[in-house]
């Protein structure tokens, strides 16, 4: 039996009448980013060297801003890409809901486009988890969609997952769809005097399990009597004290595998704080050069070829292994 045939342009059409209105403002960045010439796309720069530095030649963009739609039954808000992290929060909060996106400043497709989760990791999950949907700017000048608003509407390549972490060289990151989570009804900063290892087995209901060395750092969050319950068995492998908050961070961030992270860390100098269970270390050092795998290094090219072959966005930002 012969599979059924897809009309391609059908289903796009379809998808596209489907999908929310274009606002003003998302009009307005799709036209100013338009089909010709380089351009970088600024946020709250909290970010902005990693990966270079912007060519200072390229045209500067800024996305749109604002909450589009939240349904907080639905748990899960779409919003313009240039939105502060904190200023979403704040408005998740009055709904007793949040974002895995971190906060330090800078805006929701920051966030994304960098993909550096944040310190709780460890239970809330990494940053790329966070959205379902996208709406960028392609490197012809149109505007696309990816994903879908709910986790079961996610269909086909997952196109969401690769633009995050891409530096913002692979589309323009205009409007997005991020899930929602309910804000724990307790929460504790613990210092635990025992081992690391130890500490991360325990510790039930942990969102962040640092450690510099010397002193272990325990963040959990829950419902109260749960905490209670984890505090007592935590008290069992050493002494354990209240904290305020994390321990503040060293400037340089390392990603290790989890199990080689004791290796890794016996190497530095200086002050290092170690994420366990989770594989990055934030230390005074820079991290060494990765050797990648030439297969990875293709992959990128490939990828940079297909979806801005003539390297239009954040140039001067560059993919892992990849020099143009």
């Amino acid at each position: 039996m012969s599979p059924p045939t897809i009309d391609v342009e059908r289903a796009r059409a379809i998808r596209e009448a489907a999908a929310p209105p274009v606002s003003a403002d998302l009009a307005s960045f799709v036209a100013e980013i338009g089909p010709e010439g380089p351009v970088v796309v600024e946020g709250g720069r909290t970010r902005w060297e990693r990966g270079g530095s912007p060519d200072p030649a390229a045209r500067v963009v800024r996305a749109p801003a604002g909450i589009v739609e939240y349904v907080p039954e639905e748990m899960t808000v779409r919003v313009g890409a240039g939105t502060p992290v904190a200023d979403l929060h704040a408005a998740l909060a009055a709904h007793g809901q949040r974002t895995t996106l971190p906060e330090r400043g800078g805006t929701v497709g920051g966030a994304l486009a960098v993909g550096e989760s944040d310190i709780h990791r460890l239970g809330r999950g990494p940053v790329r988890d966070a959205v379902l949907e996208v709406r960028y700017v392609t490197a012809e000048g149109r505007l696309a969609r990816a994903g879908g608003p709910t986790v079961k509407n996610v269909t086909g390549y997952d196109l969401c997952r690769l633009l995050v972490g891409s530096l913002g060289r692979l589309g323009a990151l205009g409007e997005v769809v991020v899930r929602t989570w309910p804000v724990p009804p307790a929460e504790r900063w613990l210092a635990v005097d025992a081992d690391p290892d130890v500490v991360l087995a325990e510790a039930v209901g942990a969102t962040a399990v640092l450690w510099d060395g010397e002193k272990v750092v325990v963040h959990l969050e829950g419902h109260a009597e749960d905490l209670e319950a984890t505090v007592a068995s935590l008290r069992r492998r050493g002494g354990v004290t209240e904290v305020e908050g994390p321990p503040s961070l060293p400037p340089h961030r390392h990603s290790v595998a989890p199990a080689g992270l004791a290796a890794h860390v016996r190497g530095l100098g200086g002050r290092w704080v170690a994420e366990m269970g989770v594989g990055v270390v934030h230390a005074d050092e820079p991290a060494p050069p990765r050797r990648l795998d030439p297969t990875v290094v293709e992959l990128h090219r490939r990828l940079l070829d297909a979806l801005d072959p003539r390297r239009r966005f954040n140039p001067g930002r560059r993919l892992e292994g990849v020099e143009a």
